[in-house]
């Protein structure tokens, strides 16, 4: 860390003491088997955070034993924790990866991760669990919010969409896989194996970021610039990225900026909302599906666990539909000011996605009861963790092209916004299937997630004209045009000169002649 962190300099603009990278050096360079290992590092280590949010369900019934406790909401409050850590902590720990490096962000965070599992599994009182799973998320979040960024360092834009489809099966089957290990975890160890598990999972996941070098190019050539300072003495030697942002300020500015995007900007505050229902109904299956087959069906927490298996196959049928889906992307009109298709082109994925989600909660809300086959609800999460994973990955690569070097910040409101209906939406679940009954709670859901199918339609239709009249993006264009001008300029003016210094040598030929 200390290689990293920027040296005051009198430095120059001077192009021959400028640091890039050597041959091989970029992380974008390397081989493809080294890239490949990364991605499914940085897959496995996201798929253990996002595991212990769900797998934490299946053990509910034995802390209630263990802890007197006799409300089930209680004790889904440790879901809520969980997710709303995860939150904060994306919000915090992303500017540090962009001071620091990647690296040391992951290595640091991981570990306190693994320390704060050691409470959570011997806690003597629910308040323990509650609050230890709070920060073990906060440190967890590292992963969440940076992992993307690792795939991005080391691979090309030409690539990045298939990249980020294969990183994603770990995320998007965390939520399942979860209570599947969790449900026979807790059948034959107990609840508190649920997290020793949990730490074991993570201690292999510290090994492999410790294998990992850097791949933010910022912080290698910070890195590199310092290295050549101290060997050289000549405190000239510089990098284009050595003029780092303060932690205060860029926390700030994370904090800011995400915030006033989610209440401003048009395209923010439908798709945060969207979004987050979408996710807040996927987590209340984690309290809905136990209610289904442990108490109505009979089934063992392990077996129950298994339940989830339609919506694992149903999230890796569109992950494994990436390349058709980037087909169908491609072949609408591209845009005349980029060339490429416009942002609206991955709204057309999520359109179906939108229709997929309510059409297997409505299946799952009339299959779910012992006077069904149980293998129908189960086939009912297949179109539903379809849709679910297709509007997560879609609508997010909606606002990276809509926002480009705000993405960021417009993901990282979503997340926020996200997290926190994923969060309290289930400490509803109890109460509503002990109300309505589980038929017409999964329907009540349904309905609401039919109403909401408008807001992909209408962003697929108008939403060119959206992006029109957005502050934020108009002042980007501008930016954009200003600079290519200045480039433009720049390009004229070193033409003449050539053109003049051109003139003088044949000028002065002519005279020596």
């Amino acid at each position: 860390m200390a290689q990293i962190t920027t040296v005051t300099t009198n430095m120059t603009t001077d192009p021959r003491f400028e640091i890039d990278f050597d041959d091989g050096e970029n992380p974008q360079d390397w081989s493809m088997l080294k890239k490949s290992i990364i991605i499914f590092f940085m897959s496995f280590s996201t798929l253990v955070v996002i595991m212990y949010s769900t797998s934490y369900t299946a053990g509910i019934p034995g802390m209630m034993l263990t802890f007197a406790v006799d409300s089930k909401t209680d004790l889904v409050l440790g879901l809520t924790t969980y997710l709303i850590g995860l939150a904060l902590g994306s919000v915090v720990l992303a500017p540090l990866s962009e001071m620091y490096g990647r690296r040391p962000v992951y290595l640091i965070a991981v570990f306190m991760f693994i320390v704060l599992i050691i409470p959570c599994a011997l806690a003597q009182n629910l308040a323990t669990v509650l609050a230890v799973r709070f920060f073990g998320a906060f440190a967890g979040a590292a992963m969440i919010s940076n992992a993307p960024g690792t795939v991005s360092d080391i691979v090309s834009d030409e690539y990045r969409a298939l990249a980020f489809s294969i990183w994603s099966i770990g995320p998007m089957n965390g939520p399942v896989i979860g209570p599947l290990i969790g449900g026979f975890v807790f059948e034959y160890m107990g609840w508190r194996w649920t997290n020793w598990v949990v730490m074991i999972g993570s201690g292999v996941s510290w090994f492999m970021v410790f294998l990992i070098g850097e791949t933010y190019a910022p912080a290698l050539l910070r890195a590199k610039s310092a290295k050549k300072r101290r060997a050289t003495g000549e405190e000239r030697w510089h990098s284009r990225y050595d003029d780092k942002k303060k932690f205060w300020p860029m926390l700030k500015e994370n904090l800011y900026r995400p915030l006033v995007m989610s209440v401003k900007e048009p395209i923010c505050i439908f798709w945060n909302v969207y979004v987050a229902l979408v996710y807040g109904v996927l987590y209340l299956c984690f309290v809905s599906y136990p209610i289904v087959f442990s108490e109505l069906r009979g089934w063992s927490p392990g077996f129950t666990g298994l339940g989830y298996i339609g919506i694992g196959i149903g999230g890796m049928v569109t992950i494994c539909s990436e390349p058709l889906l980037r087909r169908l992307i491609n072949s609408h009109k591209p845009d005349p000011v980029t060339g490429k298709p416009p942002p609206e082109a991955m709204v057309s994925v999520v359109c179906i996605a939108a229709v997929c989600v309510p059409v297997g909660e409505m299946i799952f809300a009339w299959t779910c009861t012992p006077d069904v086959h149980w293998i129908a609800p189960i086939i009912a999460g297949i179109p539903f963790g379809a849709g679910n994973c297709g509007v997560f990955i879609y609508a997010s690569n909606y606002i990276v092209h809509s926002y480009g070097i705000y993405a960021a910040s417009a993901l990282a409101g979503n997340a926020v916004l996200r997290s926190i209906m994923g969060g309290t939406l289930p400490l509803a679940g109890p109460a509503m299937y002990r109300t309505l009954g589980p038929h017409w709670s999964a329907t009540m859901l349904s309905f609401i997630e039919f109403a909401m199918i408008p807001i992909p339609l209408v962003f697929y239709r108008y939403g060119h004209k959206i992006r029109e009249k957005s502050t934020l993006i108009r002042q980007m264009r501008e930016d954009r045009e200003k600079l290519e001008n200045k480039l433009k300029k720049a390009a004229e003016r070193e033409e003449r000169q050539k053109m003049n210094e051109t003139a003088v040598l044949g000028g002065k030929e002519k005279l020596e002649v």
